[in-house]
């Protein structure tokens, strides 16, 4: 489990397979033991960096037969890859700082555009501001926030948006991501690429707070994540 609700799946990666952070791969069951009308085939961002030396899916666990099969696969089992696709990846004017606005399992192509960037020491400023219901469903958290600790190029501030009642504890920002929060961590609101990844009503709220600050249009990037 990588956090509440949520499970990473690592996969062997084939021999000579090359992909961009960011980037995403269809999966295919083969010969399921069960299927519903939702079908065998599932796309999800590719949430490892190319770096390493394994693939990774991070899915939401939706009571789907794919996710009931995928979750209890045994070890070794073969799924068929379609990869890679999209262009959801990281620009390369290291100039303009990279500010990723990100909502629940959206924060998957920002772990692998983040990590790859560190790794490869490309200079961008980098900057992701990740909000969750709770600290508990929040994938990658501790990873991400021990990433903007080491890494003087790269700031991390989840926000939770659910606390009350929730009975978890918290140190950091709350409340969703808004124009405030987002001039205490970007000082100049023109200069970046913003990535903005989530589902559908935060890819729209996400936008309209860009649109407000006047960010130019050519300069936001989104991905929407359906049905997770």
């Amino acid at each position: 489990d990588e956090a509440d609700g949520s499970m990473s799946f690592r996969f062997e990666k084939p021999p000579g397979f090359e992909y961009t952070a960011g980037q995403f791969a269809d999966y295919t069951l083969i010969d399921p033991p069960e299927t519903d009308a939702e079908g065998d085939i599932r796309g999800f961002s590719l949430s490892s960096a190319p770096y390493e030396p394994f693939l990774m899916a991070t899915t939401r666990l939706r009571d789907t037969a794919f996710k009931r099969v995928l979750r209890d696969a045994p070890i070794g089992t073969e799924l068929e890859l379609d990869a890679p696709y999209g262009s959801f990846t990281l620009h390369n004017n290291v100039t303009r700082p990279a500010v990723f606005l990100t909502g629940g399992i959206g924060v998957t192509p920002a772990r692998s555009m983040a990590l790859q960037s560190v790794h490869d020491a490309t200079g961008h400023r980098i900057v992701l501001l990740y909000s969750s219901a709770v600290p508990s469903k929040a994938v990658f958290l501790s990873e991400l926030v021990r990433l903007g600790q080491d890494n003087e190029n790269v700031t991390v501030a989840p926000t939770m948006t659910r606390l009350d009642g929730s009975g978890e504890s918290w140190g950091g920002e709350t409340g969703h991501i808004d124009a405030a929060m987002l001039s205490r961590y970007v000082d100049d609101v023109a200069a970046p690429i913003y990535y903005v990844c989530g589902p559908g009503p935060m890819v729209k709220a996400m936008r309209a707070v860009l649109d407000s600050a006047d960010v130019d249009s050519d300069d936001i990037r989104t991905e929407e994540f359906t049905g997770y």
